[in-house]
């Protein structure tokens, strides 16, 4: 078996950016070493249909090749233990269609740029039939079904352009063999190296700014479409690439709506507004949520919500160490979110149950849950929600990049919606009150951290998240926003 440095002295390219494009020859590397052998594609995203619309490349195929463009694929052929070749196939300079999206990098500049040897896309049909028909086994990564693409069953246009793509082949050569390794390439991307924690703390470093703009502008009277435009214009104007997701900001009763984007209400006086945002520089994403008050001050009901959630927080952080179990972080915040929604009686117990189910034999689900319906945090990376190593080892490890992100939601019509069980109706009427007198009130706190040898690191700690920071920072107001961070942008222009 060929040794991984050897297969990254194989896939390794030279030119002017030797360092990032062996960080993608590294990372290649990693996932033939994991390969059969046979015949390896990786499909990069399709050029949309319109070429006014915004083209993102596919998380898994920038990960393993750093190539933006559209319509890319990636082929090694692995035999012996070895791979053998490597070649990237891109789309062709077409000066009549540059004109409309832009100059292609095209098949003579594609092996300076990436180390990989360059052909034509419209070639890769014929070179994928020609080794289908060597028969050669297929692993591959692409928009395949989640079974696998050897599966039956959907045919024509509910099939998606990759599955087309083999569909051909598997017509053409019966003993045609395909398997899905999405999932192997889903693991490498899970342990973050040294370049991409980098690429993430710059995300999460332009957050933090929007964060910070934002907070103070929030007032009564204005729309939380102003917000969000405010924080977009700060991702941008610091470098990031957009949003790595749909912004979040949801006052009032939207602030219980767990993934609200419209960003249409007008914010009033005594409304809790939650600002789930993040940045994306060079790919990589950042999430962080604040959750603030329009008025400049919480409430005495919001502040009791607030702390327990961040209570909630701290608890979980204080699990999140090098080789700790990842669940016990859950385990702790939940233990105090559902303490605490007993003390303000929103549940009649840390333990109680509710029927979640009616019926003879009603299935109970824990009362907490009816306030806290998502999961303590996620991975962060080339996705807002990547894949993280714990989930595979479940431990925390150097490597790791992810979320911590509690919240409790009243919401106003929330006891409307139980099953109407007899067990129900008994707890109900124990916890309306409650359930008024907090109604409307939601607040998330989010983090992101990342671990390496030296331990976990906190990496959102600039946006305030206490209330008596918090209070302060709105008592200052907005003074306009920010000169930009120069620094940022330039190491924007310099990063490959």
């Amino acid at each position: 078996m060929i040794s991984r440095l050897a297969l990254w002295a194989l896939l390794a390219p030279t030119g002017l950016a030797a360092q990032a494009q062996q960080e993608y020859a590294g990372r290649r590397a990693d996932l033939a070493a994991r390969l059969p052998d046979g015949v390896f594609v990786a499909l990069g995203g399709r050029e949309p249909a319109q070429d006014y619309v915004s083209f993102e490349q596919t998380p898994s195929f920038y990960y393993l090749t750093g190539f933006r463009e559209p319509d890319a694929a990636l082929l090694l052929i692995k035999q012996g233990g070895a791979v053998r070749s490597a070649t990237i196939f891109v789309q062709p300079r077409q000066p009549n269609r540059e004109v409309w999206t832009g100059s292609r990098v095209g098949v003579d500049a594609i092996g300076t740029l990436t180390g990989i040897r360059g052909r034509a896309a419209h070639e890769l049909p014929r070179v994928l039939d020609s080794l289908a028909a060597a028969g050669l086994p297929f692993t591959v990564v692409g928009d395949l079904s989640p079974r696998g693409s050897d599966e039956d069953g959907a045919t024509g246009s509910l099939r998606t352009s990759d599955e087309q793509l083999f569909d051909q082949l598997r017509r053409k050569h019966p003993a045609f063999k395909l398997t899905a390794v999405n999932d192997i390439v889903e693991q490498l991307r899970g342990r973050k190296s040294s370049a991409e924690l980098t690429q993430i703390r710059n995300a999460v470093d332009i957050t933090v700014r929007a964060q910070k703009e934002a907070m103070p502008a929030v007032k009564p009277g204005i729309n939380e479409f102003e917000i969000q435009a405010l924080i977009e214009y700060t991702f941008r104007r610091n470098g990031a690439d957009r949003p790595s997701f749909s912004t979040i900001v949801g006052s009032g009763p939207n602030s219980t709506t767990l993934h609200y984007n419209r960003d249409d209400r007008f914010i009033e006086s005594g409304d809790l507004v939650v600002m789930d945002v993040g940045a994306s520089f060079k790919g990589y994403a950042a999430d962080v949520t604040r959750t603030v008050p329009a008025s400049g001050t919480f409430t005495s009901q919001q502040r009791a919500v607030y702390q327990i959630v961040r209570d909630a927080q701290a608890a979980a952080e204080r699990q999140a160490t090098l080789g700790n179990a990842a669940r016990l972080m859950t385990d702790s915040s939940n233990a105090v979110l559902a303490a605490g929604l007993a003390r303000l009686g929103l549940i009649e117990s840390p333990n109680a149950t509710y029927d979640c189910s009616a019926g003879a034999q009603p299935r109970p689900c824990a009362q907490f849950r009816l306030y806290y319906m998502h999961g303590l945090g996620h991975g962060i990376g080339l996705e807002v929600h990547d894949h993280e190593q714990f989930y595979d080892t479940g431990r925390i490890q150097p490597g790791s990049a992810f979320t911590i992100e509690p919240g409790i939601y009243v919401r106003e019509h929330l006891l409307d919606e139980i099953p109407d069980t007899p067990r129900n109706r008994e707890f109900a009427s124990r916890v309306r009150n409650a359930v008024t007198t907090y109604g409307n009130i939601g607040v998330r706190i989010e983090d992101d951290y990342i671990a390496t040898t030296n331990g976990v690191e906190w990496l959102s700690q600039g946006a305030p998240r206490e209330i008596v920071e918090i209070e302060a920072l709105m008592k200052q107001g907005s003074t306009g926003v920010a000169a930009r961070d120069e620094f940022r942008v330039e190491k924007y222009r310099m990063t490959p």
